[in-house]
Parts: structure tokens; C-alpha cells; sequence
């Protein structure tokens, strides 16, 4: 894997910044704008804080040393929509403020251990896209942004850490609370429509 990203890297312009910029960073552009659109919580905002990112990304372009760019430009994706959302403030915006962190460091550390297959995660995965994408909006926007890069993107925790600027302990018990307030929703929204089937089925019984 390491010898195919050293023989990619080798096949790059180098004397040609912008073109080796746009084969490195734009693979990654739906990414971006996936976290961009979960974060604003709307398509037009999402455009606008995505073409910031790509601008700065590529000013700074130079000073890139890392091995993972995908990593690099979603942390600038999200340092974009925090300087976007302070500036404007938009009627569209779905922002939502950080969510307060566990009490002490005794409440990470009961998270260290999760399994990857508990029933938040199991949830996850057997609720349809439309549903969770649906709930996910009802979500604080950090609830939303730690889902979106570890159940979409597939990101390590290490990596989201590196993202978020968040310890890794962090990221696991946002990502549990996430999970769990994701859960609710759900189970929430599942009582309704049982309540509703169940009262349609009364107002059809009593008029026979």
C-alpha cells in the first residue's frame, strides 16, 4: 500500500504546484463537501465553505508535509465552517454549538474499550440512508460531523482526532453519545408510527 502511495506521489508534477494540487485534493472534494453538508445543514451553505477550504487549501498548499491530504483538507473543511458560521450566520444555517465535553477524564476512559459492534453502531448500519440522513439533521452539528467521518468516511479515530483537534478518548465518547442520541431519534420516531398504525387501526375497527 505504502509502495503504491510512494510510486503515486513519485508521478506527480512536481514542477507544476496547481496541477499536482488538483490530482492530490480534488479525489477528495465529495468528502469535503460531505462533512461541509452536514456541518451547514444545507447545499447552498456547504458550496460556500467548500470553496473556501479548496482556497485556502491550496494556498497553503506548499507547506503540506503529511501523508493523508484527505485528512489535511477536512480539518481545513472544518476550520472553514467555524470561521464561515462566526461571519455569517446565515438564516440557512444549521449550526449548532459544540456540545459540552464529559465531566472528567474517568468518563473517556469508560469508552476506550467500546466494541465497534455495539447497538448504536449495529443501528447505524441497519437503518436505510434516507432515515439516518433524515434524524442526522435533527442532530447538533458536532453530533453530525463525528457520524458522518466515522460511519461515512471511515475514519480512524486517530484521524478524526487529528481533524477535529479533539483527544482521541474524545472522539469516542462524542461518537457514543452521537450514536446514542442518533438512537433516540429513531426509537422515538418508530413510537410514532406505531402509535399512528395502531390509531388507524382503532378508528377502522370502530367503524364497522
Amino acid at each position: 500500500m505504502r509502495a503504491g502511495a510512494d510510486s503515486q506521489e513519485g508521478a506527480l508534477p512536481k514542477d507544476d504546484p496547481r496541477r499536482r494540487f488538483e490530482l492530490l485534493a480534488l479525489p477528495h472534494l465529495d468528502a469535503a463537501y460531505n462533512l461541509a453538508r452536514w456541518l451547514t445543514g444545507n447545499a447552498a451553505d456547504a458550496e460556500d465553505v467548500v470553496q473556501e477550504a479548496y482556497l485556502r487549501a491550496y494556498r497553503f498548499f506548499d507547506g503540506f508535509r503529511g501523508d493523508n491530504i484527505r485528512v489535511w483538507l477536512l480539518s481545513i473543511v472544518r476550520n472553514s465552517f467555524y470561521t464561515w458560521a462566526r461571519e455569517n450566520r446565515s438564516p440557512r444555517l444549521g449550526f449548532v454549538a459544540e456540545t459540552p465535553e464529559p465531566d472528567s477524564v474517568e468518563d473517556e476512559r469508560v469508552l476506550w474499550g467500546s466494541p465497534q459492534s455495539d447497538p448504536e453502531a449495529v443501528l447505524l448500519r441497519d437503518i436505510d440512508h434516507a432515515t439516518v440522513g433524515r434524524l442526522m439533521q435533527r442532530l447538533p452539528s458536532s453530533y453530525r460531523e463525528i457520524l458522518l467521518l466515522r460511519e461515512v468516511e471511515e475514519l480512524s479515530y486517530r484521524d478524526i482526532a487529528s481533524i477535529t483537534g479533539k483527544p482521541i478518548g474524545t472522539v469516542m465518547s462524542r461518537l457514543s453519545r452521537a450514536r446514542d442520541a442518533l438512537r433516540g431519534l429513531w426509537h422515538g420516531e418508530a413510537a410514532k408510527e406505531t402509535l399512528g398504525k395502531d390509531a388507524v387501526a382503532k378508528e377502522a375497527h370502530d367503524g364497522i
